[in-house]
């Protein structure tokens, strides 16, 4: 087996070149594969040049068109309403469409006040926010790298981040109380920072609990950081999964995402952002995801780091589809899409209130315990003395009913896909059940 480091491209070697020079701290940070990236300028860079001067004739682009559009079977195009075939069917860029990557760095600022002035990367556009987590993880993990994860966590992150880059995948705790166990956080990030890295992985609102960060908790998280970052003389990386952004249902919760606290923070802390349509936007199959960097005083790497990106992006997928970017393009620029992302949000937290109203019952205590819950799509009860997949198994058999055992103790229920005027009825059969177990 050849074990040879592959030659550096040119390429990539003018990109690193200009981000060692620009935010040297995202050059260390980079994987040997991120160092390696590039975006190739052959047959893509020429077929955008041809696009743009080509007035004659276009022989560079390897689709099929007729009478000047995009050519396609009547038995899709049937299907469009509002959207044309050359808007649907043609290959997108790898990076994304322009006017979408534009309008939703705009969309971050609306919604994260607190980055201010501070710089940010325009998003790069991926297939869902997994395959912007996977980008991440092929572009900043080399086998055996660390990666800091909340120990209540989303099972998937470790194949991406550990069956598939190698990673070695290390807990800090969430919770203590009924809040972020901010001790146990710093701790756990400082003894990391010893070794000049520390990488870690924030997702909040937190699937499987349900739990954000309040105003509080977030300004801490920002000032454990960047006291490392200062005093430890670490090399900062942070991924913020902003999957289920904006479904926030308590006053207290800080209505932003970490990035926006992080991004600008310090020039040896990069702060990654990854968020989309799938839950913002209730558009889950579109698989439309957004990659977002962010580092102090690094504006100039951004374009550099956006082309490894996309570069790593066409070495997988090539490109995300350009009907779901289309489709999302034409859903921001209509008027009413504030008010029906509102109305959404609203009937979501309407059910968050009357779970929370249920499961206040004193009664319930003999069968489990809420973990604190206040956004997202879910809730997660700790059982008391029951097995979770033998529950599971039970509820489900026997009552029709299926929720998601995420460890030997606990319960997950997702409240966003249970009608409001069913959730009485859904923890009473819960508890039924839980009941019936407990007596033997």
């Amino acid at each position: 087996m050849n074990t040879t480091t592959p030659q550096l491209n040119p390429l990539a070697a003018e990109l690193n070149a200009t981000i060692e020079r620009e935010a040297p701290v995202v050059l260390r940070l980079l994987s040997e594969l991120g160092q390696q990236l590039y975006f190739p300028k052959g047959i893509l860079t020429q077929t955008a040049e041809a696009k743009e001067k080509a007035f004659r004739f276009n022989a560079t682009i390897g689709e099929a068109r007729e009478d000047h559009r995009s050519m396609g079977l009547g038995s899709i195009t049937r299907h469009l309403s509002g959207i044309t075939a050359d808007e649907a069917l043609p290959y997108a860029p790898a990076a994304g469409r322009a006017d979408l990557r534009a309008a939703w760095r705009e969309h971050i600022r609306q919604k994260n006040p607190s980055l201010g002035e501070a710089p940010i990367s325009l998003p790069v556009v991926t297939a869902g926010i997994t395959h912007g987590l996977s980008t991440v993880a092929d572009m900043f993990f080399d086998a055996g790298e660390v990666l800091l994860l909340p120990d209540k966590l989303w099972g998937n992150y470790r194949m991406v981040f550990g069956l598939k880059r190698g990673a070695r995948l290390d807990t800090y705790p969430l919770l203590k109380g009924a809040g972020l166990d901010i001790d146990g956080f710093r701790q756990a990030v400082r003894g990391r920072a010893t070794r000049g890295k520390v990488a870690v992985l924030f997702n909040f609102p937190n699937n499987p609990i349900g739990y954000s960060v309040t105003t509080r908790e977030a300004e801490a998280v920002h000032d454990i950081l960047v006291e490392v970052a200062v005093k430890q003389d670490c090399d900062v990386l942070v991924v913020c999964d902003d999957a289920y952004f904006g479904l926030f249902y308590d006053d207290s919760v800080f209505k932003e995402s970490l990035f926006s606290l992080l991004a600008g923070a310090h020039p040896r802390l990069l702060a990654v952002k990854l968020d989309g349509a799938s839950k913002e936007d209730y558009a889950w199959g579109l698989r439309i995801g957004f990659v977002t960097y962010g580092v102090a005083g690094g504006a100039g790497a951004y374009e550099a780091l956006e082309k490894k990106t996309a570069g790593c992006i066409r070495a997988t997928v090539s490109n995300a589809s350009h009907l779901s970017q289309s489709l999302l393009v034409k859903a921001m620029k209509d008027p009413a899409y504030v008010s029906e992302r509102a109305e959404k949000h609203a009937v979501l937290a309407r059910r968050a209130a009357r779970a929370l109203e249920v499961l206040a019952d004193p009664r319930f205590g003999e069968a489990w315990s809420l973990y604190p819950f206040n956004s997202g799509y879910f809730l997660c009860l700790r059982l008391s003395g029951l097995d979770a997949e033998e529950y599971r198994v039970r509820l489900l058999n026997e009552y029709g009913v299926g929720v998601i055992a995420t460890s030997s103790t606990d319960i997950r229920v997702a409240i966003s896909c249970v009608e409001e005027r069913d959730i009485p009825d859904l923890f009473a059969l819960m508890f039924r059940c839980a009941l019936e177990m407990k007596a033997g």
